[in-house]
């Protein structure tokens, strides 16, 4: 008898794991597919998928205008393989400031050369140098022209010859 008990346990059969496996993958297309038709809009989305384009208003004090600075012509040390630097800019202002920053050129133009001249030529050969000295450009404009009256600063030429 003790040999037909052992068989009987050796002879046990191991459950199936096809219907585990099965219902995982359709647990898993379930997920995903409900997740699409809720991104999507399928479900739980608006009423209407006409999406309305509504006129904007631009408000005038809004509006920008572009103040071109005359050509800045900086002469470099001896030692740099360049001697001469030529810088041209365009300054960003809100179309209300436009006339008030236009008469602050010779004040932004003054420390713009100032600034450009102090400056170690080595620092100017640098290829990534641009972004840090218009950053720098940028600050030291805003400074003379006052809070809110200048954008941006936009390098139009920075050529070393």
């Amino acid at each position: 008898m003790s040999e037909t008990e052992s068989d009987e346990e050796e002879v046990v059969k191991k459950k199936s794991k096809k219907p585990m496996l099965i219902g995982l993958i359709l647990a898993l297309v379930g997920g995903g597919g409900g997740f699409y038709a809720t991104w999507s809009g399928i479900i739980l989305g608006s009423d209407s998928h006409v999406e309305v384009v509504e006129e904007e208003v631009v408000d005038p004090s809004l509006a920008t205008a572009f103040v071109p600075l005359d050509q800045l012509v900086i002469s470099l040390n001896e030692t740099t393989r360049a001697k001469h630097l030529l810088f041209r800019a365009e300054l960003e202002v809100p179309q209300s400031y436009a006339e008030e920053v236009q008469s602050l050129l010779p004040r932004v133009v003054d420390v713009l050369n100032t600034y450009l001249r102090a400056l170690d030529p080595g620092i100017l050969e640098d290829p990534s140098a641009l972004t840090r000295l218009r950053a720098q450009m940028l600050r030291r404009v805003q400074v003379v022209a006052g809070q809110g009256r200048i954008n941006d600063l936009l390098v139009m030429e920075f050529v070393l010859n």
